[in-house]
């Protein structure tokens, strides 16, 4: 197999399971953000565009594990098959399930922020900024 065959191999798998992760240093704390999304989103490519950079460029993202959960569809966002093995857990936390982008914060496994919708990442932010410090 050809070095291009395989690269376009490994990214294909890791865009079918929906799930990207950026790891946080080995001192942080246990906290995990969640985003999730659909590619259909209109909301969610908007945060994308407007937020996720600055986000990425954060001293708190230096700070957590940082974890997208997205599907195809929106609708599909919240199907086990998109949320693996230790999310699991996660995603039976999450009283109703439908809606994107949502925006989670988790500690020590347990669902301490749910917000809903582009608008929410403010208060996302926000309580993660207290939660940190």
């Amino acid at each position: 197999m050809n070095r291009r065959a395989l690269l376009f191999a490994a990214l294909a798998a890791s865009t079918i399971s929906g799930v990207a992760r950026a790891k946080p240093d080995p001192a942080a704390s246990d906290v995990k953000v969640i985003y999730v999304g659909g590619w259909d989103c209109p909301p969610c490519t908007q945060w994308k565009n407007v937020h996720k950079a600055r986000w990425l460029a954060s001293p708190e993202f230096q700070k957590v594990t940082w974890i997208e959960v997205e599907a195809p569809k929106l609708k599909e966002a919240y199907q086990e098959r998109y949320w693996p093995g230790e999310l699991k857990p996660i995603l039976d936390q999450i009283p109703r399930k439908g809606g994107t982008p949502r925006f989670l914060i988790v500690r020590d496994g347990r669902v301490v922020s749910n917000e809903f919708g582009g608008s929410r990442w403010t208060e996302t932010m926000t309580y993660l900024k207290k939660l940190l410090s």
